[in-house]
């Protein structure tokens, strides 16, 4: 039952981080002092009693929570079975102090009273015997069975001062079998790290990584985590409603639910699972974008950006270079706000960067089906308002400084963005009602995308220069100016550098396009063929300077990506180049001996030209039109050598 060792495997551990968490909020300093204002020798005695059975409690709860699945089952059996033998005792107890108030003491078959009351406490102990012997696999029922010796005392009519010291041995005997028990048993932990302890040794450097990897999926800490603080979560909900005179009670549910979260991430486990929550958030958020936009086929294609980690471990980063876990119940409040903010923020991101490509393929491909383009749109509305509505409620919480002025910019830098994919979307449609295509629609494309991309850029810089100047006049930490050095480089230098190699490419190949010489209606007429780069017919072309024609805006889109000519490969430069020296007369003889291996190494070269191009148009078959008759002179070439 595979499902059911995974659920066990979480379930058993939450306990131990639970304790964990609780240990870490128990402030032993107040409660020393509290014993010193009471009695500086009760101090004194207890005082690092207290401090090692604090430490201990951490170490025994790491144990339990790194221990394998098997040795927690047991563990958890072997308490379940003291509760219920302390349920047994009490019970028993009871029995005792009843039959003693009651003081009856003759058979009990002559009092229908006293023998209801035994009849009940008997039915009682045997099954919590069963139990015992159900959980420890054993049928030494008998061994769990001391608490009925009072019971069976009140069957032989005994005294009740006699009852009394049959409970109390009844008692001692088991308490005597569990310290047997616990000393039979007393080097269990001893072993256990021995033998994982031998086999970390035998274990090699590199392996450590893969064992560390092993171990993260084996006690699947994110959902291990993630299950502990929603169990945090309950309980404090839980709490606020209950508590009928709560001040959140009385506020919005917005600020209700971050009052919740806030107090429910006071400690580095609790911040963790938080941290883990996110990211599951994230993830089922973006799989639910994938799913509206294209089905259930769209899921399946995973990408490592799209995995919520990221937003997981930017509320981590965030919530330790702020110091929340130092702050007050209120200001943690407000500043988890400002955290939750910059996550949703970058989660909307991510949703843009799934709904980009789709609806722009929808406009492009020109799909005709009306509910996938009314799923891109509606998409693409809430991802141009929500941000809008963020900014909004955001500047209702905090006063408007630079700082928060940036975080909002940030995020309309999204409802930026969907607009520019709107605007790119509405001209393909635009086209697709044409008869001609439209000319220009790269280059508005282009600098559709470069606005919003250099306000990426400008919103950057300012995080980077705000960030500088809060590190060199304000509180400086090795954390903090790590992130300032990552942003600066992922998304300040290396964004400078793409957009600026993109504009120097397309700045060029304007220029080269510029240079070459556009051709006459009878060469187009002469040449009668279609671009070979869209395949469509040319009313107007450009002329390379190896002969070959193009659409001059086909031409201009292929030197973005490449420097050579679509067809020949040979280099294309904005000045044409030098024209051929002729022959002199008393070279005439030499050139005429080398023209055959020159007409050989020509033709070889001509027909590694065409091979070069075949391949690279191998998915085109119109293409073997416009290079036929090249092939045919590079044969006629290569057979007269």
């Amino acid at each position: 039952m595979p499902r059911l060792d995974d659920v066990a495997n979480i379930a058993l551990r939450v306990p131990s981080i639970l304790v964990l968490d609780l240990l870490y909020k128990c402030d032993i300093d107040s409660f020393t002092e509290h014993l010193r204002a009471k009695n500086e020798d009760m101090l004194f005695k207890y005082k690092y009693v207290i401090w090692n059975l604090y430490y201990l409690g951490h170490l025994v709860n790491v144990v339990v929570l790194v221990l394998p699945l098997r040795h927690i089952v047991k563990l958890y059996l072997h308490i379940l079975t003291a509760l219920l033998l302390y349920v047994g005792h009490q019970i028993s107890k009871d029995y005792v102090r009843g039959e003693v108030q009651y003081g009856y003491d003759g058979a009990l078959y002559l009092d229908a009273l006293a023998f209801n009351r035994f009849v009940t406490a008997l039915t009682s102990q045997i099954i919590l015997s069963t139990l015992c012997a159900f959980l420890m696999k054993t049928r030494k029922v008998w061994l769990f069975s001391t608490h009925l010796l009072p019971l069976l005392a009140r069957l032989c009519a005994v005294p009740h001062e006699t009852l009394l010291l049959v409970n109390s041995f009844s008692m001692v005997l088991t308490g005597v079998g569990v310290i047997m028990f616990l000393l039979s048993n007393l080097f269990v932990p001893y072993r256990l790290a021995r033998a994982a302890y031998s086999e970390l040794l035998q274990l090699e450097l590199y392996r450590l990584l893969a064992v560390a990897i092993s171990l993260w999926n084996q006690y699947a800490v994110p959902v291990l985590f993630s299950v502990f603080w929603t169990v945090l979560f309950v309980v404090q909900l839980c709490s606020y409603f209950t508590d009928v005179d709560s001040s959140g009670s009385h506020q919005g549910v917005l600020f209700f639910i971050l009052t919740s979260v806030s107090e429910c991430c006071a400690t580095p486990y609790s911040l963790l699972g938080l941290a883990f929550v996110v990211s599951f958030l994230a993830l089922g958020l973006l799989n639910l974008t994938k799913f509206y936009l294209g089905g259930y086929t769209a899921v399946l294609t995973d990408n490592v950006m799209h995995r919520g980690v990221t937003e997981g471990v930017t509320l981590l980063l965030l919530a330790l270079q702020t110091g929340l876990l130092d702050m007050a119940a209120l200001q943690r409040t407000f500043l988890l706000s400002i955290i939750l903010f910059i996550v949703v923020t970058s989660t909307l991101q991510s949703m843009i960067e799934i709904t980009d490509p789709i609806i722009l393929a929808l406009g492009a491909s020109r799909n005709r089906s009306l509910w996938k383009h009314f799923r891109g749109l509606s998409m693409c509305l809430l991802l141009l308002v929500f941000p809008g509505y963020m900014a909004y409620k955001i500047s209702q919480f905090f006063h408007m400084d630079f700082w928060l002025l940036i975080l909002v910019s940030s995020c309309m830098l999204t409802s930026l963005q969907v607009t520019g994919t709107l605007l790119i979307y509405s001209l393909f449609m635009v086209e697709l009602f044409r008869s001609d295509p439209i000319d220009p629609l790269d280059e508005v494309i282009y600098w559709v995308n470069a606005v919003s991309r250099v306000l990426e850029f400008v919103v950057a810089l300012c995080v980077v220069a705000y960030g500088t100047w809060e590190s060199l006049f304000g509180e400086w930490s090795w954390m903090g100016a790590s992130v300032i050095i990552i942003h600066s480089y992922f998304n300040v230098w290396l964004r400078a550098q793409t957009g600026w190699r993109s504009f120097l490419l397309r700045q060029e190949a304007a220029k080269k396009i510029n240079s070459l010489p556009r051709a006459t209606a009878n060469q187009l007429q002469q040449h009668n063929d279609v671009c070979a780069i869209c395949f469509q017919d040319m009313s107007s072309a450009v002329l390379t300077y190896c002969g070959h024609f193009f659409h001059g805006n086909c031409l201009r889109k292929w030197l973005y990506v490449q420097e050579t000519c679509p067809m020949c490969h040979q280099p294309i430069r904005p000045d044409p180049p030098p024209p051929p020296q002729s022959p002199t007369p008393g070279h005439v003889v030499g050139n005429s001996q080398a023209s055959a291996p020159a007409s050989r190494e020509t033709g070889e070269s001509c027909l590694a030209d065409s091979m070069c191009s075949l391949a690279d148009l191998r998915s085109f078959p119109m293409a073997l039109i416009i290079i036929k008759n090249r092939n045919k002179q590079c044969l006629q070439l290569y057979i007269e050598a």
